[in-house]
C-alpha cells in the first residue's frame, strides 16, 4: 500500500486542525461526550401539561359532580378512583419527567415513561370510551385534549430515553477505552522503569 506524505510540515498540520476545530464547532465529529441530550419537546409537552392539568381537574371534578347521583354504585366507585388515581400519579410523573429530562436521568424518565404509557393511558381511555359512566360533551373534550398530550408525551419520552441511552452507552465505552489505555501505559511504564533500574545496576 503506498504511503502519501503530505508537503505541509507537521507542525502546520497541528495548528491547522487545531484552528479549523475551533472555527468550525458544528462539525459531526466535535466532542459528543458534553452535548446535552434534553429533549426539548418533550419539556414543551411537560410544561403545557402542568398549566392543563388543573383545568382537567376542576372540569372532570365539576362534571363528576353534576352526573353522579345518575351512575350506579360501583360507576361512581370507579370514577372518584379514577380520578383520585390520576392526580397522584400526574404530579408524580410530571416530577420524573422533569428531573429526568432536564438532569439526563434514565431511570426517572424510565418511571415516567412506565406511569404514563401504564396508569395514565388506560384510565383515560377508560373515561373516554366507557358509555356507562355518561359522558357528557365536556368532558369527552377535555379528556381527550389530555389523551393528545399523553400520547405525545409518551412518544417523546421514548425518543428522549432511546438518546440518553445511546449517549449512556457511547460513555461506557469511551471509560473503558479510556481505562484500557491507562492499563497499557503504565505496563508499559513499568516494564520501561524496570528496565531501566537493570540496566543502570549492570
Amino acid at each position: 500500500m503506498p504511503v502519501f506524505y503530505s508537503p505541509i510540515p507537521e507542525n502546520l498540520q497541528m495548528g491547522l486542525a487545531y484552528m479549523g476545530g475551533s472555527v468550525f464547532t458544528n462539525n459531526r465529529t466535535a466532542d459528543m461526550v458534553n452535548q446535552l441530550v434534553s429533549h426539548l419537546p418533550l419539556q414543551m409537552l411537560l410544561y403545557f401539561n402542568m398549566f392543563y392539568f388543573p383545568c382537567w381537574w376542576f372540569s372532570a371534578v365539576f362534571m363528576l359532580e353534576v352526573k353522579y347521583p345518575y351512575l350506579p354504585g360501583y360507576y361512581q366507585a370507579l370514577l372518584i378512583t379514577g380520578i383520585v388515581l390520576l392526580t397522584l400519579i400526574e404530579v408524580i410523573r410530571l416530577y420524573l419527567g422533569y428531573i429526568g429530562n432536564l438532569k439526563e436521568k434514565v431511570p426517572e424518565l424510565a418511571a415516567f415513561w412506565l406511569l404514563s404509557f401504564m396508569f395514565q393511558l388506560p384510565v383515560l381511555l377508560f373515561f373516554l370510551t366507557d358509555e356507562g359512566i355518561l359522558i357528557l360533551p365536556l368532558e369527552r373534550a377535555v379528556h381527550s385534549l389530555y389523551l393528545t398530550f399523553l400520547l405525545a408525551q409518551i412518544v417523546a419520552s421514548f425518543l428522549a430515553l432511546r438518546t440518553m441511552t445511546r449517549k449512556l452507552t457511547l460513555l461506557f465505552h469511551l471509560r473503558q477505552i479510556g481505562r484500557l489505555i491507562m492499563q497499557n501505559s503504565l505496563s508499559i511504564f513499568i516494564t520501561y522503569m524496570a528496565s531501566y533500574h537493570i540496566s543502570n545496576f549492570c
